[in-house]
């Protein structure tokens, strides 16, 4: 059996929420008398027991809250946990938060000598690999600049390039790639995909899931600080998103909302047919509500693929409709052309916002619609021995 890399029993952290307890004599007199429950416990961890073998590589997702930082904060020896043991055979290197161990008034170059140092490495070790480090993080222009002038995209460049050059046994990754821009993600997936290749143990919190099934072999599933699920990549994410066997291909709203335009309903179908296929063309039709004039309201929508990910988006502009401003009840209907999707699982997104206050959305219904085309004999399913990607595409081609 391969040698155990991380070990962990009834591991549990808690925090003291709510108001902080004053230091003055009137405050804590008053917390004597009239018994203040302002202060309750939050279990961030609750009795989490797994073992991690030497170079495997280990996505843990969950939702916001769930508890995946915290377990990352402690396997790297920032908190302390409040129970359990833990074992860590060899030596750590995290990537946390931008700019981890970095000093702010410390130039590029000293910071890389000085992280390296909190890592744990000795002064030669981080002079060998200095060169690849700068080239990995593409700040060389910028490596005699004091890091408090960084934009955050270059800290987590600087950041990462330190931790995944310094060749520790076990690498702990949290979301920061996320700041990075999609060129720099995509070497860092590189190099941390070449560390499981060499023996070396990878955690790797992300709530990207197509990054973390391609890098990562097994996964841990958290909720409410507990381990609910381990099992390979995509098993692990399969049940995190929750997708259901059956196809849910109608949504209706139960309650009010308070906002200035909102969605009453939504079906995706196709005609003549009671499940969805990949060979028809597929409907989108939904109503909704605006509460008084919008000159700035715009009306989105976007198919999903069953990570998440944004596969392609659509508004009224894009076939000249003047999409509707006044106040009323309204009802769309977008056509998917046929032949497009292949038999994977997608969601559908549908956004009414307002583009000159920017961000603001008046309402956002993502994921209330999901469903799986099953498959049928047509032409673009039965050619060249099926389709790989996303979607489905009858190009035009000529040979001569």
């Amino acid at each position: 059996m391969s040698e155990v890399a991380i070990k962990v029993n009834g591991l549990s952290k808690k925090f003291t929420i709510g108001k902080k307890k004053s230091s003055s004599f009137r405050d804590s007199l008053s917390s004597v008398l009239y018994k203040s429950k302002s202060t309750q416990d939050f279990w961030a961890l609750n009795n989490l027991n797994f073992e991690i073998l030497k170079g495997e590589s280990i996505g843990i997702i969950g939702k916001n809250g769930a508890g995946k930082s915290t377990l990352l904060k402690i396997l790297s020896r920032i908190t302390k946990p409040s129970s359990g043991r833990i074992e860590i055979n060899g030596r750590v290197s995290s990537l946390l938060e931008v700019g981890t161990g970095f000093h702010p008034e410390l130039t590029g170059r000293e910071n890389i000598y000085l992280n390296g140092t909190i890592l744990g490495m000795k002064r030669s070790e981080v002079k060998s690999k200095f060169d690849e480090i700068v080239d990995f993080s593409g700040v060389e222009k910028f490596l005699d600049t004091p890091v408090k002038r960084y934009s955050s995209g270059m800290y987590v460049r600087l950041a990462f390039a330190v931790a995944a050059h310094l060749e520790p046994e076990i690498l702990i990754i949290d979301e920061v790639l996320s700041v990075g821009d999609a060129e720099f993600q995509k070497k860092c997936l590189g190099k941390m995909d070449d560390a499981t290749k060499s023996g070396r143990t990878v955690l790797f919190v992300s709530h990207n899931m197509s990054a973390v099934e391609k890098l990562c072999s097994k996964c841990f599933l958290l909720k409410q600080g507990q381990l609910k699920y381990s099992g390979s990549s995509s098993q692990t994410i399969a049940k995190y998103l929750n997708f259901a066997e059956s196809n849910q291909h109608q949504w209706t709203r139960e309650s009010t909302v308070k906002s200035k335009a909102y969605f009453t309903y939504i079906k995706a179908y196709q005609e003549n047919q009671l499940d969805i296929t990949t060979s028809g063309s597929l409907n989108i039709e939904f109503t909704y509500e605006i509460k008084e004039d919008l000159n700035s309201l715009k009306l989105h929508l976007a198919l999903l693929d069953n990570y998440g990910q944004i596969i392609f988006s659509s508004a009224p502009e894009d076939t000249g409709i003047e999409k509707p401003l006044k106040k009323g009840k309204y009802t769309s209907l977008v056509t998917l052309p046929k032949d497009l999707l292949i038999p994977m699982k997608y969601s559908l997104k549908l956004i009414l916002w307002d583009h000159i206050a920017g961000s603001f959305i008046h309402h956002d219904i993502n994921e209330e619609i999901k469903f799986k085309p099953i498959e049928t004999q047509s032409l673009i399913n039965n050619t060249s021995g099926g389709r790989s990607g996303i979607v489905a595409v009858k190009c035009k081609w000529k040979i001569e």
